[in-house]
């Protein structure tokens, strides 16, 4: 079967540094950080961390109520990020019901926040008197692709895969297979989070959230770096539209790059531990798929999050792959660990990055830990043209994920 070629065309950014992929590129080239006190995670005992990044400047009310009801904040964020990234494409509205227009859009669970408030109603006399029809709308695990789908009348294929901080990730590589082998001609692909407590709390019981920084939250997340204490969760959402090339051009919309490779794999060796052998094997993987060599990669976004375990493997497993040459920086440093969304976030950056012809270094990087020498971090902002980039996005559980983005060119 011959497949066809997968370019994206637009994009929708919420996150901790404002609304729309300008707010976030300007963000991250003016080196901002997201990252703020958190006043609610004081209110838990025994939690250690007090920051995260936070979403700010979102009014819920740009969508109608009537499907304003079944929403969460997650579910809000990815569809504003849908809109917007549909009004970037241009993609004419007859699309959204022609059933050739798809969602794949994950998140790491339902609302906890919803959880947690029925749950604590409900425990006060176990009496469902009080629970409102909508709850259920705002927990299941498909709840943003759902809600979008809803919204916007889409009438195509919905995948809501669910995989952590590999999610967004995934969803790009399986909505462009999708449309490589002509089942769907627009897929709207992306994560949403929105940020609870207990999120921060499961990696603070694993000795794993950030808890030396809370008198200067901007001072971590810290990947790579030798003082680095951990991650900063945050929440927003990623959206990318992706599109058949031959649609774009008969469309002549503008073509922002191709997704040219995608690989996710399991790694059994631990459900919690990253491995540099799954890691490498991955990014290989996706090289492969797109039929390029790794020494054709002028920048690879890195996952790293600010966990000495995580940023040791994946550092050995880049330098492994495509060497110690090839610039690598990570945007956590700007936006937290914006869990399901930090993919398609983190793909917005990369592809402002190729426009633009400018690459991010990675914020709060002070002193490279030699543990992770082997690879040419950047520290500073740098100017360069992107023909390959490589992202990559890892998971607790095992989830390894690649995505290579290519410059189009006619």
């Amino acid at each position: 079967m011959q497949l066809r070629r997968v370019v994206i065309t637009g994009i929708g950014a919420i996150s901790p540094l404002g609304r729309g992929v300008d707010a976030l590129m300007a963000g991250l080239l003016e080196g901002k950080s997201g990252v703020v006190a958190a006043p609610s995670l004081a209110e838990i005992g025994a939690m250690r961390t007090r920051v995260a990044a936070l979403v700010t400047g979102v009014d819920p009310m740009e969508i109608p109520r009537k499907f304003r009801r079944s929403m969460s904040s997650m579910s809000v964020f990815a569809t504003l990020a849908c809109q917007d990234a549909a009004a970037m494409a241009g993609i004419p509205e007859e699309s959204f019901c022609s059933g050739r227009l798809g969602v794949c859009i994950g998140s790491t669970t339902g609302s906890a926040g919803t959880m947690e408030e029925f749950f604590r109603d409900y425990g006060i006399d176990h009496s469902l008197e009080r629970m409102k029809s909508t709850i259920f709308f705002h927990i299941i695990n498909h709840s943003c692709a759902s809600n979008v789908a809803q919204a916007l009348g889409v009438t195509g294929r919905i995948l809501a895969p669910s995989a952590a901080c590999s999610t967004s990730c995934q969803a790009v590589g399986y909505g462009a297979e999708m449309i490589a082998l002509g089942r769907q001609d627009f897929v709207f692909c992306g994560g949403a989070d929105e940020f609870h407590p207990l999120t921060s709390g499961t990696f603070d019981i694993m000795n794993a959230a950030s808890s030396r920084f809370n008198d200067s939250p901007t001072s971590t997340p810290r990947p790579f770096d030798l003082d680095r204490d951990g991650i900063v969760c945050g929440e927003g959402s990623g959206i990318l539209l992706l599109e058949s090339l031959d649609s774009a051009l008969a469309r002549g919309a503008e073509i922002l790059a191709e997704v040219a490779g995608f690989a996710t794999n399991s790694d059994p060796a631990s459900i919690a531990n990253p491995n540099p052998d799954a890691i490498s094997a991955c990014m290989r993987e996706a090289l492969a798929d797109a039929g390029i060599d790794p020494g054709e990669v002028d920048y690879v976004n890195a996952h790293a999050t600010g966990t000495e375990l995580g940023d040791i493997a994946e550092c050995e497993a880049i330098a492994r792959v495509v060497g110690g040459d090839t610039p690598v920086s990570s945007l956590k440093g700007h936006l937290g660990h914006t869990m399901a969304a930090s993919g398609t976030l983190e793909l917005a950056g990369c592809l402002e990055m190729m426009r633009q012809g400018k690459l991010i270094p990675t914020r709060n990087l002070e002193k490279v830990d030699p543990r992770c020498a082997g690879v040419r971090h950047l520290q500073q902002v740098e100017e360069k043209k992107l023909e390959v980039v490589l992202k990559n996005n890892f998971a607790l559980g095992g989830v390894n994920s690649s995505i290579i983005l290519r410059r189009y060119h006619r």
